[in-house]
């Protein structure tokens, strides 16, 4: 997995407007117009936030006479959810340690109010 790409790809799912175009594309292709209905921004708007999702891998556009369809491309997430899972087992060793901890401040915290009485 190439970072620079990892990089882009984070950069470009930072956008919540980008996010719901992806979402929307995850339903299938569609049309620069299609996409821009939902937004309060203009057509060129929207088409500046489709280059950055087409540059990261995201999606990609062709021609089908006069209209320019717009398809996501998944393997840029698969990529992200790859990543998230190498630390996914870290965070999680440290989550049961941290339980464990708890669990040791409250069996001492027990123990100690019983040795008041």
């Amino acid at each position: 997995m190439n970072a620079d790409r990892l990089s882009a790809t984070f950069a470009a799912l930072a956008d919540p407007t980008r996010r719901a175009i992806l979402a929307r594309l995850a339903c299938g292709e569609a049309s620069v117009m299609e996409l821009a209905e939902p937004f309060d921004m203009s057509q060129p708007s929207v088409s500046k936030h489709l280059k950055v999702l087409e540059r990261a891998g995201l999606i990609t556009r062709s021609r089908q006479a006069q209209w320019r369809p717009c398809r996501l491309q998944a393997a840029p997430l698969k990529d992200v959810a790859t990543w998230v899972a190498d630390y996914r087992q870290h965070w999680e060793l440290r989550l049961d340690r941290l339980d464990d901890y708890l669990g040791e401040l409250q069996t001492k915290a027990r123990q100690h109010g019983r040795k008041k009485r």
